[in-house]
Order: structure tokens, then sequence, then C-alpha cells
């Protein structure tokens, strides 16, 4: 609510100055220590540590012989548009990038191909799940934390087929994730083709074991084509995305508190998959 004398005043100061009464007047404050060249300072010495303002903090009065405070430097930062988040690792750099590009264009074609109905377009994955959280943060009490149990967990292995609609096939086991779980996977998923169907998976050892490079002909024969992805290129198995989701998103804190809520969470979310839950792709 704005005040009558305010409109007032407004009104007045139009009446004398125009236009430029809408406009804020110059305020004082208390003037930066830093000298004009010290926020590219800032920047480039936060680029050699990233995870250290208190350095930036010392390199500034080395530099210029003035104190500044973490705040200080933080405030700066933001100013430059970085913010504090979690840094994540890539395997970009052991890419071959023409293996790469090729692949990327073969599932680009798979893709074209998928959506005029020509063939089926899945991705294959195998993805774990214990009772070591993948999301170790939660609002708790100052002076209570809430408790997970520690040591060895039950863990379970899920292989899942997706299709490019987030339409899940899967199978859970709490067993070894080794060539004879996988091979029975792919015949299961194999009885179920109606149309030619690309299957989309990486170079695990599993994957290129003889015994399941033995199953490949006859999977052909049914329908199942396997398009292998050169090394280190999980982005372009889309199923990947999925396990993320799964872990970070949709596995509610509760799953982790015990083996049967994680197998009852676990169970229902691959369940509703493509349902309850969905991932769409452009």
């Amino acid at each position: 609510m704005v005040q009558r004398d305010a409109v007032s005043m407004w009104l007045n100061l139009w009446d004398k100055i125009g236009l430029a009464a809408l406009f804020d007047a110059p305020r004082s404050g208390r003037p930066s220590k830093l000298p004009s060249d010290g926020i590219d300072f800032i920047k480039t010495e936060i680029e050699i540590e990233p995870r250290s303002p208190k350095r930036v903090v010392a390199r500034v009065k080395e530099k210029f012989g003035i104190t500044i405070s973490d705040d200080t430097v933080k405030r700066v930062l933001r100013d430059l548009g970085k913010k504090w988040k979690r840094v994540r690792t890539s395997l970009k750099p052991k890419q071959d990038q023409m293996k790469f590009s090729q692949a990327q264009h073969d599932i680009n074609q798979l893709k074209l191909q998928h959506k005029t109905g020509k063939i089926n377009l899945t991705y294959f994955d195998a993805s774990g799940f214990s009772l070591k959280p993948a999301i170790p943060y939660a609002w708790q009490d100052i002076n209570k934390n809430i408790l997970l149990n520690a040591g060895h967990s039950a863990r379970y292995n899920v292989l899942g087929f997706m299709s490019y609609e987030c339409n899940l096939a899967s199978y859970v086991f709490s067993g070894k994730t080794d060539s004879d779980s996988v091979i029975a996977s792919f015949d299961s998923f194999s009885v179920g083709i109606t149309k030619p169907t690309w299957v989309v998976l990486d170079n695990a050892s599993v994957h290129t074991s003889a015994k399941f490079k033995a199953n490949i002909d006859k999977w052909k024969q049914l329908g199942l084509n396997l398009y292998f992805l050169p090394p280190y290129s999980p982005e372009l198995n889309l199923i990947e995305i999925l396990w993320r989701f799964i872990k970070y998103k949709w596995l509610s804190f509760s799953a982790y508190l015990s083996p049967d809520n994680l197998q009852h969470e676990l169970n229902d979310v691959l369940k509703n998959v493509g349902l309850k839950y969905k991932i769409t792709f452009a």
C-alpha cells in the first residue's frame, strides 16, 4: 500500500522535473575496497582453486594490500554469474570423438526409423540399488540426526530395456550381474518382439563376453539387433537418465531405511515407469 503523501510527492516531482521523477536518485554508499582490476583478479584466482574463497582473500591481501571477507569474495563471484554447486565427473576426455560422432549419427538415424514406425528403438543397461542413499542430505533437527544402517546392505540389481517413449521392461534380482543373467534377460525380452528392434548398449564385459556373443545370431533371427556404443559414451544411452531419476528423484528418503522399504519402493517405481513416472525425450 502506498501512502497519500507519497503519491502527492510523486505528482509534485512530475510537475517539476517530468520523466526524471520516475528514476531513483543516486544514493551514497561505502565505496568498494577493491581497485578497478580487483574483480578480474578474483575471477582469475578462483579459477585456479574453485573451492577456496579463503585462498582468494589471502591472494587479494598479498596483491593489493587490502583485507576483504569471504562474503565479499562470494558476492563478487555471484555477480560474475558463478554459483556454489556440485562438481560433476565426465568421461569426455577419454572419448574417441570420431567414434562418438559416428555413434551419435547412427542413433539419430535409428530414432528417425523408430518415429516412422519401421523399427523399435530400445536402450539397455544395468544398475544397482542398495541402502546407501544417493541423496545423503535431508532436513533434520539441529541436535538429532537421521541414522541409516552402516556397513553391508541388501543390493538389488536391475536389468532394464527402455523404449524411446520411456516404457520399461525390467528384471530385478539380488544375485550377481553376469553374462548368464544378461543373456536370460535378452532371451525373455526377445519373446515379445513384434517388429525389427534395435537395442543400444555399452561395451561392459558381460556384453562382450564369448558366452553373450554366442547368442547374437539367435536374437537377430528373432528380430533383435544390437548397437554397441563406443567406450566412454554413457550420454548416448538414454536409460542412464532413467537410473538417475530413480535414484535422485523418484525413490523417497524412506526407501533407504530398510531392505523391505527399498525393495517395495523400487518395485513400485519400476512397475510404473512410463505411467506415474515419466521422462520425455526431445
